[in-house]
Formats: structure tokens, sequence, C-alpha cells
């Protein structure tokens, strides 16, 4: 265990996670300065994070810690929002919460953090730091590592994930124990600050859709389709096909040519993956190609794969729905090697 003198800065989102985490640190005899990060909020959304705000700063009064309030709302729109609005008009699916980790919470968090005289910061993410390396967090079921791959190694020593340690039920009686107001607020939902959103409704009115045609993988038109950026590979539901020969899934897109394609579920399986802006956290492995433990979606078991030197990996069994704009991120067992965006 760190020194208990040191100064961490918490980010508190108003969520039990965070004040459990702020509560441990203040218990371990740190001194803990909780800091809500306001986000941006698209406009005729419900707004959430003031209500969010209030139960951080509840736990902060109770905790008896600085509570500071740090206004975001611009570059996250930027780093975050425009990030996945761009990535939806070429015609992949981004994840906004990996993004959101790399530029908001370990970027612009961090860098501020330790200019305002941090010595360390640390968040509720369910994740266990072991020796300078990242590893799966103790409950499965809630691990956040596949957020993470984007963190560098540089960092981690600076870095404290409280929570990690402990599975949800036991943070809930930890925030119990504590007298957090939070103790039973519900896990938050949707994109990375914003909360629930109607993905296709925030699309449209951002990107301009055009109908096409849906044709199934051996060659007939199905059907009519809104615009191929409100599909994702692998989407079942809200497609408008009568044939009677599903259930249909999308199984790729033609962008340039509007043309959303539909299979069954044999036609979502593939082997291969090319991953671009990788990122190793500790050190790229020095033989490549390897085998190694790969996932291409949250809460999905990994899968063997061969991880090959020009950022390639093949999967020893086929992998279901590979999706472009998705993180492929790279595990070693428990442990985080780190991961690439799928093209």
């Amino acid at each position: 265990m760190r020194k208990a003198s040191k100064t961490v800065y918490v980010a508190m989102s108003g969520g039990v996670d965070s004040s459990v985490a702020a509560a441990l640190l203040k218990k371990r005899g740190f001194n803990v300065v909780g800091v809500f990060m306001k986000p941006w909020q698209p406009k005729g959304t419900v707004c959430l994070w003031e209500k969010d705000r209030e139960d951080a700063l509840r736990v902060a009064a109770i905790l008896e810690i600085p509570f500071l309030t740090w206004d975001f709302s611009k570059e996250y729109k930027r780093s975050v929002a425009d990030y996945m609005i761009r990535e939806y008009k070429t015609g992949r699916t981004p994840n906004p919460d990996v993004m959101c980790n790399k530029e908001i919470k370990f970027g612009l968090f961090f860098k501020r953090a330790m200019k305002a005289g941090a010595d360390l910061i640390a968040t509720g993410h369910y994740i266990r730091l072991r020796n300078g390396k990242l590893c799966q967090g103790k409950d499965k079921n809630k691990d956040q590592s596949y957020f993470l791959w984007t963190l560098k190694k540089e960092i981690l020593g600076k870095c404290i994930f409280p929570v990690g340690e402990y599975t949800k039920p036991e943070v809930r009686k930890l925030a119990r124990k504590f007298n957090l107001p939070n103790a039973v607020k519900k896990d938050s939902q949707g994109v990375c600050f914003i909360g629930p959103l109607d993905m296709k409704s925030f699309l449209a009115a951002r990107i301009k859709s055009k109908m096409g045609r849906i044709i199934h993988v051996d060659g007939r038109e199905l059907g009519t389709h809104d615009g191929v950026f409100y599909y994702t590979i692998g989407q079942r539901h809200g497609l408008d096909i009568k044939d009677g020969q599903g259930p249909h899934f999308v199984v790729s897109k033609d962008f340039k040519k509007n043309i959303l394609y539909v299979g069954h579920e044999k036609n979502l399986l593939s082997q291969k993956a090319k991953l671009r802006d990788i990122n190793w956290i500790n050190s790229r492995p020095n033989l490549l190609p390897a085998v190694i433990d790969v996932k291409v979606r949250y809460r999905t078991p990994s899968k063997k794969a061969i991880m090959n030197k020009d950022g390639t990996i093949e999967f020893i069994k086929p992998e279901r729905a590979i999706t472009s704009g998705q993180s492929a991120v790279l595990y070693r067992g428990s442990q985080l090697l780190g991961g690439g965006i799928i093209e």
C-alpha cells in the first residue's frame, strides 16, 4: 500500500462505485479530493448530470472531503461525441466509452489533477493493478478492462482502482457500511457520461440519412432500410423483412452503395480481423505471431486467436459478428495487454 499521506483526486460520477472508491481511500488515510466532471448534454435529451453531481456532492459531504466540479463539456463533445458521429458517418460502429476513458478520464482529468497537485488519481472502475500490469476485476460480470485498453504504462503508477478487488454486491454492502446515500442507486446505462440515449434519433439529427436496399447474401432483395449507419453487424431487430425465412441479421454494409446485407446466424461467422491504432499497455510481445485471448465485444468470453505482426488477428474458431469500428481487446489470461480498433 502506498504511503497514506498522498493526495488522491477521485473521479466521482455520483454512482456507487466511485463513491465507495473515495470512501475506501479516505479510510486508508489518503488525502481525498472528489471531482465531478460536467459532461456535454445533447439538446433534446433528459439532463441527468445535475442529479448525478448532487449525489456526488452529498457523498463528499458525508465523507468530509473537498469537492470540485470541472466542466469538460466542450472537450467531451469534441473528443467523444464528434468522434462518434464521424465514425458513424463512415459506416463504422464506434465505442464511445473507450474514447471517453482515453480522452477524458485518463486524459484531461488525469492531466488537470496532476497540475492541481494530485499525487494519484482514482476511479470506480472494476479493474485491478498488479505489479504495474492491468488485470480484470474480481467481479467478472462487472469487469471493465474492455474499455481501458488505450491506457499507457506511464500513467499506471499514478492510478488506483479501489473497487477492482470487490464484487458489485460487496461494493453495495460497503456503501451501506459507509452510510452513503447512493448505496442502492442503479448503475448508469448508455453512452459514457451522457447516460441513456436514443441512438437512432441522436444520429438522425446529425447525419443526413438516405433510404436504401436490403439484400440477402444470396442476392435476393428483401426490403429497404432508413440509412446504413443506423445498423450494426449482428443486429436482428429493426429490419423490415417479411420473407418468412428469418431470423435475419445484418452481416455487412456497403456504405458507398448504401446497401445493407443480411443473412442468417452462420453468415455472421468469420475468423480474421485487421486492427488499427493498436496500443500495447506495457510492451509489445517479443514474439509475434503469438496466441493470445481476444474480446471483440463487452461481456463476452475471450477467444483464442493468433496475433500477427501486421496487426491482423486470426481466431482459432470462427467468431461472431466482428464489427468495424469496435474494439478488439487483447489479453493473456486475466492480464490486459492492449487492443485496437477493428477496420
